[in-house]
């Protein structure tokens, strides 16, 4: 029982592994041809799926590495990290300020008296 759950681990890995490399779009992911990693993970059962989980996670860890994931975006996470949108907003509030401070127009009709 223990030996068949080793089998179908082994065997999930391999094609976790071969799956996430084939659809990995780096031409050349964790510095190796991916039909070289292909072979790799298929001829070295344990071995081979093991060292493309590691090395490739260790290789998306630089800034603009692509995975099976897609691209790695090295922009901004949120809005308020986005220099380009902060910059907006206070031009917007600069704005909001000068209307708010310019005199309300004269209006002839109303009562000066009121």
């Amino acid at each position: 029982m223990f030996r068949g759950l080793l089998v179908l681990a082994a065997i999930g890995l391999l094609v976790y592994a071969l799956t996430d490399c084939a659809t990995s779009q780096d031409k050349r992911p964790a510095g190796a041809p991916k039909a070289l990693w292909i072979l790799a993970i298929v001829l070295l059962p344990v071995l081979g799926p093991v060292l493309w989980l590691v090395l490739s996670r260790v290789g998306d860890a630089g800034a603009g590495q692509t995975s099976a994931r897609g691209p790695r975006s090295s922009g901004p996470v949120a809005p308020d990290d986005d220099p380009e949108f902060l910059r907006r907003l206070d031009q917007e509030r600069r704005r909001r300020e000068q209307r708010d401070r310019r005199p309300a127009p004269h209006d002839d009709n109303q009562d000066p008296s009121a």
